[in-house]
């Protein structure tokens, strides 16, 4: 599709609350509905597009506490621990990194609570669940940037 870069970068807006999100998107492109749909399918096919999803402010709903968790985990157990991570619905994201004679963590994941003492409850949940010991907790203390990707920049 000749507009493949126009199409991306219009998906890349917010879209509508409306009955019909992808209507206001089509027309913005010169397109029919059923066409946008239709590439929306074609990349789903493909793996380009995973999803669609409402982005919760979650200090707006009542979690002002996050911490990022540092583990050092052993190399075999790496997938079935991040799935483990990953089940948790207070932990948005899990990454996987490279580790260092003088910081030996490799998995990382971002816990969100409503306050200190409910995330610490809860990283002791998660410790008994995957069984690492040795892990570091690294609390936010201030929030310079948080914006989706905009992935404008990244396609010139």
């Amino acid at each position: 599709m000749k507009t493949d870069r126009k199409f991306i970068l219009e998906l890349n807006k917010p879209l509508p609350i409306a009955q019909r999100p992808f209507e206001s998107v089509a027309r913005r492109l010169g397109l029919s509905e059923e066409k946008v749909l239709s590439v929306l399918s074609d990349c789903k096919k493909k793996g380009l597009l995973r999803r669609f999803g409402a982005v919760l402010g979650h200090k707006n709903i009542g979690l002002k506490t996050n911490a990022l968790v540092a583990w050092k985990v052993p190399v075999k157990r790496i997938n079935s621990v991040a799935t483990v991570l990953a089940g948790f619905p207070q932990i948005t994201h899990c990454y996987l990194r490279n580790s260092y004679s003088f910081w030996p963590y490799n998995l990382y994941s971002m816990v969100h609570a409503r306050d200190r003492k409910a995330c610490m409850r809860l990283i002791s949940g998660i410790v008994r669940k995957v069984r690492i010991k040795n892990f570091r907790i690294l609390f936010t203390l201030k929030e310079f940037k948080k914006t989706k990707s905009v992935l404008g920049g990244l396609l010139r």
